[in-house]
């Protein structure tokens, strides 16, 4: 937070980088964009800028024991019960997640560009948010503002699916009112791709649950879990073909698959497409949308799982 300089001042400075420059007018555009067309909060978030010098702003430790897909959860005031630890340093989330595979879960950990405090404090852009192309950073920003319209305690399915629908959603609508319809089709094929990855980790997780919960001795349920994953790779390689060889998700698979590894995207993915369905009965009216997501976020938390259930 000490580190934030005024957006403005740096657009004005002539020693700003001309790179930096580009991506801080887009995001000051999208910012705009966000609060007229997408009615997100207007406030001082993101009018800022912090230069943190890493790849990640937070490390996440995401955990399930070694015979469940239920995410193991960790409370703290204000913020509730989530599906995640996070660090500021990359080794202290390695050490905590060393510590829970020496107590028998699988554990992963992943990078994270951002995150939001909730309008508590004014966040700044982050470097780490500045990766890749306009499409992913103004993709963020719509994602962590969203967080600030709608959060759940104790909910991170709830809460994550939200906001990823409001960033696809918010990137279709700000790609359609810039007329660039071939960058459209291209965040579309993107989007399918990602639904694709979805229905197969959705694929693998029925299949491991139904190992999981069998009666067969915990070395049978070990071999068919490794047999599960090999499964699921050798459906990759014949999804990519479908693909035409695009290799986005080469990445994930080299990593070690386990059921946290399904756990910390299922966390984001699983209910976008029920968020869709309320998106659509909203008669795609963002305001609608947001006041029935609101309706749906004030029931019961069984009873608010169910009417997502039901919109998938």
């Amino acid at each position: 937070m000490s580190a934030r300089e005024p957006v403005d001042k740096l657009l004005e400075n002539e020693q700003t980088d001309p790179e930096l420059r580009n991506k801080l007018q887009t995001l000051v555009d999208a910012r705009s964009f966000a609060v007229t067309r997408l009615g997100l909060p207007e406030n001082d978030s993101y009018s800022s800028y912090a230069a943190t010098g890493k790849r990640y702003v937070t490390w996440n430790v995401v955990a399930a024991e070694e015979f469940s897909l239920k995410p193991h959860t960790w409370c703290f005031p204000v913020a509730g019960c989530v599906n995640y630890r996070g660090y500021f340093a990359e080794e202290d989330a390695k050490a905590y997640a060393q510590k829970m595979a020496e107590d028998n879960f699988d554990v992963t950990i992943g990078g994270a560009s951002a995150y939001s405090t909730l309008g508590w404090f004014d966040d700044p852009i982050l470097d780490t948010m500045l990766a890749g192309g306009d499409i992913n950073y103004v993709g963020v920003l719509f994602h962590e503002l969203a967080h600030q319209v709608l959060y759940v305690q104790d909910d991170s399915n709830f809460n994550e699916a939200f906001a990823s629908f409001v960033q696809q959603q918010g990137i279709r609508i700000w790609l359609t009112e810039r007329q660039e319809q071939a960058r459209i089709e291209r965040y579309d094929a993107h989007l399918k791709r990602s639904n694709d990855f979805s229905a197969l980790l959705k694929k693998t997780q029925l299949a491991l649950r139904k190992i999981y919960a069998g009666t067969e001795s915990v070395d049978t349920k070990r071999q068919k879990k490794v047999q599960a994953f090999e499964t699921m790779r050798a459906d990759y390689a014949e999804l990519k073909e479908s693909w035409n060889g695009y290799s986005g998700y080469d990445g994930w698979f080299k990593r070690d698959l386990n059921n946290a590894r399904l756990v910390s995207v299922a966390t984001y993915q699983r209910f976008i497409p029920a968020f869709a369905a309320l998106y659509e009965e909203s008669s795609q009216s963002m305001s609608a949308f947001y006041e029935l997501a609101k309706q749906v976020a004030a029931l019961p938390p069984a009873e608010r799982r169910k009417r997502l259930e039901q919109y998938l």
